[in-house]
Parts: structure tokens; sequence; C-alpha cells
């Protein structure tokens, strides 16, 4: 059967449509990229920029847009990939949480980062000009945030800890020379490089044993996933309220070390108050199969 003009013109203005669709979806991001940074500006200029050293606050704030930018488009895809490739969260999901985590990051428990970039890792002259420290600082953000967007649009696996530390380095030799360098914390930077994710990853193997071992092989898996799984959701909260009081609100909040061991161990014991009911009932008239057992730990 031969096609009518009709079906023809309605074809082309189908294509037309998905061709405008995919321009549009190229142009978003950039252009909430640019709104992101005049908002920026903005705000430095009538809120923060005063002083005879503002313009380079000015600058200094949209070089930080701009790392920020990227830095969130590198490791979202780095915290959240396997929790959307593992189906536990829809995107939407993910991108709001990463967002909410990587600002409230920065701001509670990013204080003792930005010491050891600004101070701890160089130590600039004493006769060094305040603009020029500032310069050296600025170029190395620029430089870190360039070669993270590089990585990023090509897709490659790079650390931004990692452009960040080796950026300042950088330009803090090629300034001065390497004897502003303190190199026993580059060192231990770099050590931590290494022993972080050996660390990260024996403790993620050693649970994964546990998890099989204790649950997943046993021959009643729903009873023993009512037993162990509950333990698991508060040895988890308990330990992340371990970490936010000993290093995530340390700069708001300084409890006593028994202080601290107590409320990890109300919110381990809450956690698991709560937990038992719910994995009761999502494990009521649960098939005894592995992959059903495995649905407990996609919420947690």
């Amino acid at each position: 059967m031969r096609k009518t003009t009709l079906d023809k013109d309605l074809k082309k203005v189908g294509r037309l449509q998905a061709a405008t669709m995919d321009l549009s979806r190229q142009l978003a991001m950039p252009g909430l990229a640019a709104l992101f940074l005049l908002a920026v500006a903005i705000f430095a200029v009538t809120v923060v920029a005063h002083g005879p050293l503002g313009v380079y606050l000015i600058f200094a704030a949209l070089i930080a847009g701009y790392l920020a930018l990227n830095i969130g488009a590198n490791d979202v895809a780095n915290n959240m990939g396997p929790a959307v490739g593992g189906k536990a969260l829809p995107m939407a999901a993910a991108l709001a949480i990463a967002a909410l985590c990587e600002a409230a990051g920065a701001i509670l428990a990013g204080g003792d980062v930005v010491s050891t970039i600004s101070k701890g890792i160089i130590v600039a002259p004493a006769d060094m000009p305040a603009p020029d420290f500032i310069k050296v600082m600025m170029a190395a953000l620029f430089c870190a945030a360039v070669w993270i967007n590089i990585a990023t649009v090509l897709g490659a696996p790079v650390s931004t800890t990692h452009a960040v530390v080796g950026a300042v380095l950088g330009a803090a030799i090629a300034a001065v020379g390497p004897d502003v360098v303190v190199w026993p914390v580059v060192g231990a930077i770099v050590a931590s490089w290494i022993v972080s994710p050996l660390l990260g990853a024996l403790i993620a193997a050693a649970i994964l044993a546990f998890i099989k071992w204790a649950i997943l092989f046993r021959e009643d898996r729903v009873a023993a996933a009512r037993r162990w799984v509950p333990l698991l959701m508060a040895l988890m909260a308990g330990v992340f309220a371990l970490y936010l009081l000993t290093k995530g609100l340390q700069r708001i909040w300084r409890p006593a070390d028994g202080l601290v061991w107590t409320i990890a161990a109300v919110v381990f014991g809450l956690a698991w108050a709560a937990a038992v009911p719910w994995v009761r009932m999502r494990s009521h008239e649960m098939e005894n199969r592995r992959k059903q057992i495995s649905s407990l730990f996609v919420p947690p």
C-alpha cells in the first residue's frame, strides 16, 4: 500500500519533534549550569565581595562554582551509580539524595578538607603577598575543574580529590618551588588513597561473606533474615551515627567520647527496634529464595 502525502508529512513532523527534543536535552544542562554560575556571581557581588580583595573573591566564587558542577557530575556517578545500577534507587531519588548529601557534606564536614588543602599540604612563604597566594589557589582550582570536566566528558575514571590535591601541588611548585610542599602530609594523603580502598574492600567482602553464610546459604533463609537483617541495619545506623558525631559534625558540635558512644548505642537500639517489625512484615509469606531474601537489603 502506497503511503499518502499525509502519512509522509506526519512522519516528517515526528522526526522534527524527535530532533527538537534531542536538541533541547543537549542545551538543557549547559543552560542550567550557566544559570547556576550566574547565581553564584550575583551572590558573590551582592553578599560577600567587600574590601580590596573583593574582585578576587568574585572570580574565586565563579571558579568554585564551575568546580562544584564538575565534582557533582563526577562524584554523583561514583557514589550513586551502584545504587541505580542495582535497581535499589530510581534515578530521580538518587539525584535528590546525592544533591542533599553532597551539599551537607561540604557544609558540615568540609572544614577539615578546606584546612588541609589550603594550609596543610603547602605553606606559603612569609614574604608572599596575599594576592599572589590567592592567584595560585585560583589557578589550582581552575586546573582541577578543567581536568575533571574533561575526564567526565570522556568517561574517564578519575578522583576529584586526586585532581584537587595534584592541582594545588602543581600550582604551588610552579609558583614558588618544591620547598613550599609539606611532604609528610602529602605522603599521608597518598597513603590514605591506597589504604582506604583496601580496607573498604576487605570490610565489604567480609560483610558479604557473612550475609551469604548467615542468611543466603541457610536452609531456612526467611528465618535467618528475620534474625540477622535487623542487626545489620542497626549496625549500619550505629556506625553512621558514630561517624557523624566524631567527624561529620565536629565543626558545629563536639560531644565527649562517652556521649558519642552512648548516642551511637541508642541509635543502634532504635534502629534494631524499628527494623525487627519491618523485616517481619516484609518477609511475611516470602518465598524461601535468594532473590526474594536479597530484596530485603534494597531499602536500607
